[in-house]
């Protein structure tokens, strides 16, 4: 066997209309004939929206109330018609990231090797913009499929400062949603986040590190602490993702910009006087000028 040695060769060199045998062509490149017989199965297109229309739900439930488990979980979506095991609610819920928030077993002990960081902001309140940022990552919804946004809120203005669509869940949507930000408005002193192994992670702590920024995270289960872009979320969610399907990325985007673009310059908000975050923010900035 020539070929053996130089490692495994790709069954995709058999030729089935070789003069030599299938067989024969199997001996000389030390491959197997099941693999070049081998079909990939399909993907099962049902399974696969079934799976779709359950997270779509476990979202939902969970916006309406984050205390709830797999448990609740489970039986909400047993009342619609789908019956799943609780094993395999966990199962979608962690792959979503989502949570419940109520504590679980030895929440007193940190995991220091996971690289968990003190919250930083226990009764704190801002006095003008960038002083403290909010990153957090949310499951979106779509007819067949789902993303993942990442987005920065200002705790002073609640301007939406940077935001990310991505199909994974990956870290680097997150360095990029921060780097461009920062490249935008500015360096902020603290940016507070979940426990999320985005936020652990070496590259993240580095990336705020290089820009000489503060990192806060939640407390474990404690999803009040970072209820503000938390809060804005669920905004998004019930006021446009619950309510259209939307079949492609481009489509959820231009739906997520627009969004985003009312919510900074359009809409008011009571707890800034009825002004909006864009212009309290760059109000704040022009006073100090």
């Amino acid at each position: 066997m020539p070929f053996a040695a130089q490692g495994t060769p790709s069954p995709d060199l058999i030729q089935k209309t070789n003069d030599l045998s299938v067989r024969r062509q199997c001996e000389l490149l030390g491959v197997t004939r099941s693999k070049v017989y081998y079909t990939p199965k399909a993907p099962d297109e049902e399974a696969i929206e079934r799976k779709e229309r359950i997270m779509a739900l476990i979202d939902y439930w969970h916006t309406e109330n984050p205390a709830w488990g797999a448990r609740k979980i489970r039986v909400l979506l047993r009342n619609e018609g789908y019956f799943v095991t609780r094993k395999t609610v966990t199962k979608y819920m962690r792959e979503m990231a989502i949570y419940p928030i109520y504590p679980g077993p030895n929440t007193s002990k940190r995991n220091y090797k996971e690289g968990i960081l003190p919250y930083l902001l226990r009764g704190y309140v801002p006095q003008f913009p960038n002083q403290v940022w909010s990153i957090d990552i949310t499951y979106i919804k779509m007819k067949r499929r789902h993303m993942y946004l990442t987005a920065i809120i200002d705790w002073y203005s609640r301007m939406i400062v940077g935001w990310k669509l991505s199909d994974t869940l990956e870290t680097a949507p997150v360095l990029d949603v921060v780097r461009e930000a920062v490249e935008r408005h500015g360096v902020p002193a603290i940016i507070n986040s979940d426990q999320g192994s985005q936020f652990t992670s070496d590259d993240y702590k580095e990336l705020l590190k290089s820009l000489h920024i503060r990192q806060s995270m939640d407390g474990k289960s404690r999803w009040a602490d970072n209820i503000m872009i938390e809060r804005w979320f669920r905004s998004l969610k019930t006021e446009k993702i619950y309510i259209e399907e939307y079949t492609t990325e481009r489509e959820l985007r231009v739906c997520i910009a627009a969004f985003i673009n009312q919510y900074n310059n359009v809409r008011p908000h009571e707890s800034l006087d009825n002004a909006t975050p864009s212009s309290v923010f760059a109000a704040s900035f022009i006073a100090c000028a």
